[in-house]
Parts: structure tokens; sequence; C-alpha cells
């Protein structure tokens, strides 16, 4: 199971919108099937722009393929990322209101600040 922080990271750096998590929790439902991406515009009640953004979000962090046909799927590149999925997913479910936050509020300028001075290895 991930830490805490590692899911709240792993949502902020996923998910730009809550529809995003919408879909990966409804693809997570259906992992048998592999779903038109217009079929999953009326699924979801969303629109063609957000669907796509929102696949586009998914395939970028590896949790879905688009498989021949353009038919999106749930398939997690890593038992990591499955991990990290699956308790965003429960997070989600269980204290939606503190996950909205956490991809709609902006990282402070404070930590945008801070982080400018980290030191990395090269």
């Amino acid at each position: 199971m991930p830490a805490k922080q590692e899911v709240s990271n792993f949502i902020r750096s996923t998910f730009r919108s809550v529809w995003a998590l919408e879909l990966l929790c409804f693809l997570q439902k259906h992992r048998d099937r592999a779903w038109p991406q217009r079929e999953l515009v009326i699924t979801l009640r969303g629109s063609d722009l957000v669907v796509s953004q929102s696949v586009d979000a998914l395939l970028a962090a590896g949790l879905v393929v688009i498989d021949p046909g353009q038919l999106v799927r749930y398939q997690p590149t890593s038992d990591a990322v499955e991990a990290l999925a699956s308790a965003a997913e429960s997070l989600y479910a269980t204290r939606p209101d503190a996950v909205r936050r956490m991809i709609v509020t902006p990282r402070s300028s404070l930590s945008s600040f801070a982080d400018a001075f980290k030191l990395r290895e090269d």
C-alpha cells in the first residue's frame, strides 16, 4: 500500500481535472472491456474535449492503453502504478472533497519558490 504522501503526489501530478479521476474510476470498474471514446462521452455525460483530455492524461500516466480502433482500456504499466491508482480511487470514495481540493488547488507559491532551491544530484 502506497504512503499517503505518495498517493497525494500521484493525484496532484496525474489528474488535471476531476473528470480524469472519474474516468479512471469508471475504467477500473469496467476493466474487462475496451471503450470507444464516444461511448465514454455518453456514459460519463461529458464533452468530447473533456473525455479526450482525460484519456490523454491517463495514457501519459501509464493507466490506460488505446487499442486498435481507438478503444480505451484500463491497463496500468506496472503493479506500482496499479497500487497508486487503486489508492487514489479508495481515497476518492471515502474523502471526495479532499481529493477534489488536491486536484483543483494549485501548489502554493511558497512551495514552488522553495522547490527552486532544492539541490539535485547530477
